[in-house]
């Protein structure tokens, strides 16, 4: 039985899929547009998610021995330029400064589209010796891109994001850092976001500039296109070389350390939407949700009823449950709706009646299941009721991925699965560029990873016949 739409103003998702989206940052007021062309005021319930990310996050880095520092908005284009092919990845994108005032600056500045070149600048200061590595750090901050199209929160000219950088003594323990950041990502993405990711390594076309390795997770969205959640980059002693970053080691010889760099962005929430949104808006993940719970008096008016509200607010509260009683005077309908939209994982309902049988209604956001439970351990029965929904949500997510994922061992058959719509394909690979570039031209599917779990699907790449040495996921992306 289809379930009834509530949210009549949004879009379905299968009329439109951009102008759902859309409709869906808009009405529950998490974004709204500016007069700078490409720019995001990220209202405060969109913020407030943004902050739970954070602080989940932030506490997960810190458990991994990092700290949180803070660089300059600015480089200067000298200082940009150290590295090659850096600077070549990221000129198309980016904004420069060229007056101070009214004096026109002597050299101009970029305003920084990443910081790798500004952390290069600060180790060639402060490390010296084998003592001072390594260095864990990470900062929270907004960076600038230039780009041509823009969409809130997949891709803004301006975006809020963290990106941590270490150094390193050796090659190992950088490369250990590179992949023990991915996995903090996908743990992070997977169990607080209930979203799946795939997690592998980019194909050298498609590596972050200056990076030997780029390593990353890559999830799919409700409409089978994929987005990239996060990366994390190893870059050899690259850096350190163009930036004469040395360290004497134990036996008293000058070396180079070696570096890594990873990120997510506010990119996220625009996953969050497109992962668990329905034709009702918003579906939130209990973890990041601004409010968790929402209670809903029915009958405020009569006697008792706002009082019992507020008192199982308060029990709520008391066992860390993130709540609001909305005690305003718009009808329960309204109220039902706004919060379907909203995300709210778990509406309380509390009336006259509920209050003489000590029970109350519970109803979950993600499948609209609706229960009578005991007002006795209703902290308990609530923090259960999350669990229910981040489980579903990870296992609908889950079964999208599942039932849009292609295992094609030919041009035709990529194809004619795609003809069923979009989503991820499974298909061998002999290396080459030429390859890559081939297959999307035909298919219109690019390459997103080459996954850590292999599966080997035919002993030929799926476009020249030759050899074959990965399997790739392709896809088309945001």
């Amino acid at each position: 039985m289809a379930k009834e739409k509530m949210v009549q103003q949004i879009t379905s998702m299968d009329e439109d899929f951009a102008k759902w989206y859309t409709d869906i940052f808009k009405k529950a007021e998490l974004v709204e547009y500016t007069s700078v062309k490409g720019c995001m005021v990220i209202r405060p319930y969109g913020y407030a998610i943004w902050e739970n990310i954070q602080h989940i996050l932030d506490g997960m880095f810190k458990a991994t021995g990092h700290e949180n520092v803070c660089m300059p908005m600015f480089i200067p284009e000298s200082l940009l330029q150290k590295e090659k092919d850096h600077i070549e990845g990221f000129a198309p994108e980016v904004a420069w400064v060229t007056y101070g005032g009214t004096e026109k600056l002597e050299e101009r500045l970029c305003v920084r589209p990443t910081s790798e070149t500004l952390f290069c600048e600060h180790y060639a200061n402060i490390v010296h010796s084998y003592r001072d590595l390594p260095k864990l750090y990470n900062q929270w901050v907004s960076v600038v891109r230039w780009e041509k199209t823009t969409r809130p929160f997949l891709r803004s000219r301006e975006f809020l994001w963290q990106e941590g950088h270490t150094i390193h003594a050796t090659a190992e323990e950088a490369m250990e850092e590179t992949e023990r950041m991915l996995n903090v990502y996908a743990d992070f993405c997977e169990k607080y976001l209930a979203m799946p990711v795939v997690k592998g390594r980019k194909t050298d076309s498609d590596k972050f500039a200056g990076a030997e390795i780029t390593y990353c997770i890559e999830a799919l969205m409700h409409d089978g296109k994929a987005l990239q959640a996060g990366t994390s980059h190893y870059f050899g002693d690259g850096f350190a070389k163009a930036f004469e970053i040395m360290y004497t080691d134990k036996e008293n010889k000058k070396v180079y350390p070696h570096q890594t760099s990873w990120g997510v962005t506010t990119r996220l929430i625009g996953a969050i939407i497109m992962t668990h949104g329905d034709n009702n808006g918003l579906v939130l993940p209990p973890a990041v949700a601004p409010v968790q719970a929402v209670i809903v008096p029915i009958q405020q008016f009569k006697e008792g009823v706002l009082e019992k509200a507020n008192e199982i607010a308060d029990t709520l509260r008391a066992a860390g449950i993130r709540v609001k009683v909305d005690d305003s005077d718009n009808s329960p309908g309204w109220k039902f709706s706004e919060y379907e939209m909203k995300g709210v994982p778990v509406r309380i309902e509390i009336g006259p009646k509920d209050i003489e049988n000590g029970q109350c209604v519970t109803v979950m956001r993600h499948n609209r299941q609706k229960d009578f439970v005991s007002l006795d351990g209703i902290a308990d029965t609530v923090k259960q009721k999350l669990d229910e929904v981040r489980d579903g949500l990870y296992k609908a997510a889950l079964e999208n991925r599942e039932n849009r994922t292609y295992k094609c061992t030919d041009m035709d058959g990529i194809t004619k699965a795609l003809e069923a719509g979009d989503g991820f394909v499974k298909a061998m690979w002999c290396g080459d560029e030429a390859c890559e570039d081939k297959v999307k031209e035909i298919t219109g599917v690019g390459s997103r990873c080459i996954p850590f779990e292999q599966e080997n699907l035919s002993d030929v790449c799926v476009c020249c016949g030759k050899p074959a040495k990965k399997m790739l996921y392709w896809g088309k992306a945001y």
